[in-house]
C-alpha cells in the first residue's frame, strides 16, 4: 500500500539503500555489535537501541554503541573487532525482506543500483550471498567515495553513470538520511515504512511504501507490469 499514492513516469533509475531496505540484516548486525562490546569489556545493549544507530556507517555504529565517554583508540578497535566478526557472521540471518525480489523482477529493464553507507566489500558479499547480484549494475558502499550519505556525492556519480538527469532517478529507502541524499542530489525519493530508519514528518518522501512489491505499479506503465 501506498502512502501518498501518485505515479511517477520518466524514471530511468532506481537506487535502493541496503540495510533495511533491500535486507533484513538486523540480527546479524546488533549480534556483531554486542560482540563487539563484550570483547571490549561492556555490557550488551538491547537490540532494539542498537538498531537505531545504523545508517551511518560503521565508525559512527561504533560511536554511538560504545557512548560519549568513548576515546578514539577504542572506537578504532571496535571497528576493527566489528567488521572482523561481521565478516563471519552477516549471513547467518540476513535475508531480502519480503516483496524485494518481485520488485526487482519487475523492474529488469531499468538500470538499478545500490547505495549504502555499508562497506562495499560488505555489501557485494551479501548481495552475491543472496543470489541479487545480477540485478544491479553499480554497488557503491560508504567507503566508495570521500563522504557517505547524505551527502550527494554517491547519486551524483551514479547520474553520470547512468547519464540521465536528477529527476529521472529515485532513491529508495528506509531512513531520513537515503530522503536527504535524494533532496540533496534533486533526485526523486521512495520511503519505506518498515526497516531500520525513521522517516521524519519536516522530510517527506515523494513516495512511501509499505512493501518494495509496489513500487512497480506507481513507476511502471501499465504494459510493463
Amino acid at each position: 500500500m501506498s502512502k501518498n499514492g501518485k505515479r511517477f513516469s520518466g524514471l530511468k533509475a532506481f537506487v535502493f539503500d541496503l540495510d533495511g531496505t533491500l535486507i533484513d540484516s538486523k540480527l546479524d548486525l546488533v549480534l556483531s555489535v554486542n560482540a563487539t562490546l563484550v570483547h571490549l569489556g561492556r555490557q550488551p545493549l538491547e537490540h532494539e537501541q542498537i538498531a537505531g544507530y545504523v545508517g551511518g556507517g560503521v565508525p559512527l555504529l561504533m560511536k554511538r554503541a560504545l557512548g560519549e565517554d568513548v576515546s578514539e583508540d577504542e572506537i578504532e578497535k571496535g571497528i576493527v573487532h566489528f567488521l572482523d566478526y561481521y565478516r563471519a557472521h552477516m549471513l547467518d540471518n540476513t535475508v531480502p525482506y519480503p516483496g524485494v525480489r518481485e520488485c526487482l523482477d519487475a523492474l529488469r529493464g531499468r538500470s538499478l543500483a545500490v547505495l549504502t553507507n555499508k562497506p562495499v566489500k560488505f555489501s557485494e558479499a551479501i548481495i552475491a550471498g543472496l543470489n541479487m547480484k545480477s540485478y544491479f549494475r553499480f554497488v557503491y558502499g560508504g567507503n566508495s567515495f570521500e563522504k557517505k550519505k547524505p551527502d550527494p556525492i554517491g547519486l551524483h556519480t551514479l547520474l553520470r553513470d547512468f547519464e540521465i538527469a536528477p529527476r529521472e532517478l529515485m532513491m529508495i529507502g528506509d531512513s531520513e538520511v537515503d530522503i536527504q541524499t535524494a533532496r540533496n542530489a534533486g533526485t526523486l525519493a521512495c520511503g519505506v515504512t518498515y526497516g531500520l530508519g525513521q522517516m521524519k514528518p519536516q522530510l517527506p518522501p515523494d513516495l512511501l511504501l509499505d512493501t518494495l512489491a509496489d513500487l512497480p505499479r506507481y513507476v511502471c506503465n501499465e504494459n510493463e507490469l
